[in-house]
């Protein structure tokens, strides 16, 4: 089944939608914590929260990694025959990309309620923002999804 590109783009539509939604609850995050984040911060010690975010910061250098090697295997798995369409497939490698990306952003949120600043949160935001762009739906990744269909 051949398709043009615009019938691709449009099948894409749904995915650059999620991703979309992705950054937006980022802002909304960042947004909630300005307005009303200070009376919800729990100010644990510095040094127990310099600990925390070491390791929070290695583990999102971490899913860095492990983001590229899912998203890998996930596409590999949708270039298999399978009864599900290569829409369907794709979309679920996209929401899966996302929500990981996604959860390094929590990170920040969760130093920022045990008493950090904002930059903090800026900077795990930042990286998951970063996440996102870098494995946003991409249209050779979903031809080789529609080839390994025919």
């Amino acid at each position: 089944m051949e398709l043009s590109e615009q019938q691709e783009q449009a099948e894409l539509l749904l995915a650059g939608f999620i991703r979309g939604l992705g950054l937006f609850m980022l802002g909304a995050m960042i947004i909630m914590c300005h307005l009303y984040g200070e009376q919800f911060q729990l100010n644990w010690p510095e040094q127990e929260r310099v600990v925390l975010r070491t390791v929070l910061y290695v583990v999102a250098i971490l899913t860095f990694l492990a983001l590229k090697f899912i998203r890998h295997i996930l596409l590999q798995l949708n270039q298999r025959p399978s009864d599900k369409s290569a829409k369907s497939r794709y979309l679920m490698t996209i929401i899966v990309t996302m929500l990981i990306a996604e959860g390094i952003g929590l990170f920040g949120l969760v130093m920022y309620f045990l008493g950090d600043a904002t930059n903090t949160l800026y900077i795990f935001s930042i990286l998951s923002a970063l996440a996102m762009y870098l494995h946003r739906p991409n249209i050779e990744e979903y031809r080789l999804i529609l080839q390994s269909q025919s």
